[in-house]
């Protein structure tokens, strides 16, 4: 879980550089990733941008049922789907990518959708991602969205540029908060351990909340949390539903923590439609940089 955990907040962390924060070998750690791969708990590598990197607005919608093309049809008429994820007790959660008007969608999206039952929808806080881009650095992240671990040497005979270029773009990409290099898991093969997601709803100091979060509850992420103008989303896993309910407990104690709900999702799905169009609609613009205010 420890490997899964650093495999998910930087897939491109070399096998040697976990061993040595684990405690093991580089070779032990390639053979536990191999088994994960082997039993399909992971399913794929994958590189995760927040849309408001290119200046798009952010919807989540929470819903009951499961129905995956009934839920993508009726978003869709506000956006590009982003992530779904269908949650134990029939409850899914997804992000539809916008691109003007946030507001208005939201409004636009509550008349249309009449088929599915909407149970909250919020509008993900500019949280101020890094945008300034170049066409470079697109050429490499759109080479990456195909594998994100591949090596250098690939990524710079593919699209002919030279490795020192690669690499200073490799790493402005993972310094950047707004682009993670991750993975896909499913949460249905991981024997021993349950995945699952606590979303608090915080009234007061967000960063010094989330610092309080982190000092707690560290030791049970499995993912850095995610902030979401006044939502703070942790990514945990417990060995059991009753510490995952005392987990949950516990978050609702911490100062300015609102609220807090469980949720635990059954598989999570990433969309990456519309990143493919925006990097091919900045690539024809005039502009050196991708440089959102």
């Amino acid at each position: 879980m420890k490997i899964l955990s650093r495999l998910l907040n930087n897939c491109r962390e070399s096998d040697r550089k976990i061993g040595m924060k684990l405690g093991i070998s580089g070779g032990a750690v390639r053979a536990r990733i191999r088994k994960m791969e082997e039993k399909e708990i992971i399913e794929e590598f994958f590189i995760k941008v927040e849309p408001t990197v290119f200046g798009y607005g952010v919807l989540y919608f929470v819903v009951s049922g499961e129905n995956i093309n009934e839920i993508l049809e009726q978003v869709s008429l506000v956006g590009e789907p982003y992530f779904v994820v269908p949650c134990i007790g029939g409850i899914t959660v997804c992000g539809i990518v916008v691109k003007e008007n946030v507001k208005q969608k939201i409004e636009l999206a509550s008349k249309l959708m009449k088929d599915v039952r909407v149970l909250s929808i919020f509008e993900a806080e500019n949280s101020g991602f890094n945008s300034n881009l170049t066409k470079t650095d697109l050429e490499i992240l759109e080479e990456l969205i195909k594998d994100p671990k591949q090596k250098i040497e690939n990524i710079a005979k593919n699209i002919n540029l030279s490795t020192k270029t690669i690499t200073r773009c490799i790493e402005k990409l993972q310094e950047n908060d707004g682009i993670q290099f991750t993975l896909v898991y499913n949460s249905k093969k991981i024997e021993s351990f349950i995945p699952h997601v606590i979303l608090t709803w915080i009234k007061g100091k967000l960063k010094e909340t989330l610092e309080n979060l982190n000092n707690t509850f560290s030791e049970s992420y499995l993912q850095i949390p995610f902030i979401a103008k006044n939502q703070i989303v942790l990514f945990m896993y417990s060995d059991s539903i009753f510490k995952m309910d005392e987990l949950t407990q516990k978050v609702r104690t911490i100062e300015n923590v609102k609220s807090a709900d469980l949720f635990i999702p059954k598989k999570i799905s990433f969309y990456i439609k519309w990143l493919e169009k925006a990097i091919k609609d900045f690539k024809k613009s005039s502009k050196l940089h991708l440089d959102i205010k």
